[in-house]
């Protein structure tokens, strides 16, 4: 039964209702979310975004006989009379407990199947099932405060860069394909037949433009598109929060984002204190192992290669010779740790890449302990033991070979040994910058440099002369945002000299030629005047999975993307009509 006729108007949300509207007649609108019936007496909570409020049907028979129909996701309108509940029914996980409505009547607007899953409760359901049926996951309560979070988070983020001086100006959509990473998503146009638009994987030309144009600040929530493999923290199309300042320095950005991320967690009463802590890109390689660093858990990476320059074992002997270094940081109060939980870290190491892991640890008694003892001496071991600081409750843990990967390899052991010890506070904050990056890395697959950031960054200025002949040694004016181990936002200081930019282009072998065809207008825009500017993407996605708690950003999303880019819900991508191929001269294979 679906009422023909609606004319009721709502007076207050499922989540509005309090003790100053008890004895008010009210109008309340939204889904059944649990019905309880007793006989005489039916008690039924109806749901909506802001909130549950419980409602009564009792002694009129029409208002009782209406609400035995009532079944779970069935849409209503609910006329009655606001009560206070009494003292030893209050419902103190509700905003609404000290208040029930006493139905005078009730009105089914809709009836519902049975959903494939519960909604009141928030059971394990497979990720496809609550993809599939996406509109009925959307009314979960877990989803409905994420989706309202991403709200009010996105409305402060506008809020507080309109109070800096910011303009949102919108960008292209379809623009030109720039291959440089990611594969781009194409579309063809019907229009220029056997042309195509891209769809942006960000808006960094064009904001750079906009600097070029006078607009000084600049800020966009956008939507980026990247045809990649897929990840717990990637989509194929996703949000940025993107920023753009004439005039800028590194500090002048990164303290625009600290005063935003301060902005930003005020939304879940979190005090976020500046300035944040600053690590260089190589001091983050070689203390935690990542340019994404985990300040959380300590145990940082120590350098133990002094310690170990005259030692008589082969293996950290042959790896010093080569150029190695010895590395290794100090798990606290794992002294006490069975030899068959050393061997699994061992073996753990092997999994992750190591050639072998060493371990050190002094008892309470002072007698050490080692898995290479006999092989390197118990003098030398409790020197390094000395170095980092150990105390007699703790295990060291040591590794060698070259430089960078051991510290990767340690790096990523800590961080599965913070897990596994729970040292990983999901209550902390802990943001970091990471600062002064190469501007180049070197693609053994490409067999040429190609950009840390991308080709758009301009290295420090004391280092240009290096360009052509040490570009391994150039810096970049880039910076990273990273929040608990999650790069959360990306930016840097641009090139503003058209010549400089055509430099770039040639050491990552982009010929004048096809720097003309991809890149022609904007490097006839910068010899028209261009400011000095820099900006930044902040991961509006990744930001909502932290501040939520989620372990992927589809649950932020509202409709995302399954891991192999489909939407299941729509039932996307799919065929298209052949009428359609004709029209964008294309032709389907078969």
């Amino acid at each position: 039964m679906v009422t023909e006729s609606f004319n009721l108007v709502r007076t207050h949300t499922c989540g509005e209702l309090r003790t100053k509207d008890v004895d008010s007649d009210v109008v309340l609108m939204g889904w059944i979310h649990r019905v309880r019936d007793m006989g005489s007496l039916i008690f039924f909570d109806v749901r909506d975004r802001e909130g549950v409020t419980q409602v009564v049907a009792r002694d009129d028979q029409k208002v009782l006989a209406s609400a035995k129909k009532l079944k779970p996701e069935f849409v209503v309108a609910v006329c009655g009379s606001a009560d206070r509940r009494s003292p030893d029914t209050i419902n103190p996980n509700l905003g609404t407990g000290e208040v029930e409505v006493s139905a005078s009547e009730i009105q089914i607007l809709n009836e519902a199947r049975r959903p494939p899953f519960q909604i009141a409760e928030d059971t394990p359901v497979s990720e496809d099932t609550r993809l599939r049926y996406r509109y009925l996951d959307l009314r979960r309560p877990r989803m409905q405060r994420n989706i309202g979070l991403r709200h009010r988070v996105t409305l402060a983020v506008r809020k507080c860069l309109d109070a800096l001086g910011f303009w949102e100006i919108e960008t292209p959509i379809l623009t030109k394909s720039t291959p440089e990473g990611a594969r781009d998503y194409l579309v063809p146009s019907r229009v220029q037949p056997g042309k195509f638009y891209a769809l942006p994987q960000s808006p960094q030309i064009f904001k750079q433009i906009l600097m070029i144009a006078g607009m000084d600040r600049y800020f966009q929530v956008v939507r980026c598109f990247r045809d990649e493999d897929l990840r717990a923290d990637r989509q194929p199309e996703f949000t940025q929060i993107d920023l753009e300042l004439s005039f800028a320095t590194p500090d002048t950005v990164i303290s625009v984002v600290e005063r935003l991320v301060q902005n930003i967690f005020e939304e879940i009463g979190c005090t976020i204190a500046v300035p944040f802590k600053r690590l260089s890109y190589a001091e983050a390689i070689t203390r935690y192992g990542s340019d994404k660093p985990d300040l959380r858990c300590g145990m940082l990476i120590e350098d133990l290669t002094k310690v170990f320059m005259d030692t008589t074992f082969g293996v950290f002997r042959e790896v010093i010779a080569s150029g190695g270094s010895v590395r290794g940081f100090t798990v606290k109060n794992a002294g006490g740790y069975s030899r068959r939980e050393i061997d699994e870290l061992v073996d753990l190491a092997h999994e992750l890449g190591a050639a072998g892991l060493v371990w050190v640890r002094i008892g309470r008694d002072d007698s050490l302990q080692s898995s290479v003892l006999k092989a390197v001496g118990e003098s030398t071991l409790r020197k390094a033991f000395e170095l980092v600081c150990a105390g007699k409750d703790d295990l060291l843990l040591i590794a060698a070979g070259e430089a960078t990967a051991t510290s990767k390899l340690l790096g990523d052991l800590r961080l599965v040994i913070a897990k596994k010890r729970g040292l990983l506070d999901p209550e902390a904050r802990a943001f970091t910058w990471v600062v002064d990056f190469p501007l180049f890395q070197w693609s053994e697959f490409e067999q040429r440099y190609v950009s840390m950031h991308h080709p758009f960054t301009s290295p420090r200025e004391e280092d240009v002369k290096l360009l052509e002949q040490s570009p391994e040694r150039v810096q970049a004016r880039a910076y990273d945002l990273v929040l608990n181990g999650i790069e959360i936002g990306g930016g840097s200081i641009r090139i503003h000299d058209s010549d400089l930019q055509r430099r770039i282009f040639k050491l990552l072998k982009i010929n004048d030629e096809e720097a003309e065809l991809r890149f022609g207008y904007f490097l006839e825009a910068l010899e028209y005047g261009a400011p000095p500017h820099g900006g930044i993407a902040l991961g509006l996605d990744r930001i909502l999975a932290l501040l939520t708690g989620e372990s992927s950003i589809r649950d932020v999303i509202a409709f995302p993307k399954t891991a192999t880019v489909v939407d299941l819900m729509a039932g996307s991508p799919s065929r298209v009509d052949r009428r359609q191929l004709k029209e964008l001269h294309l032709r389907e294979d078969t």
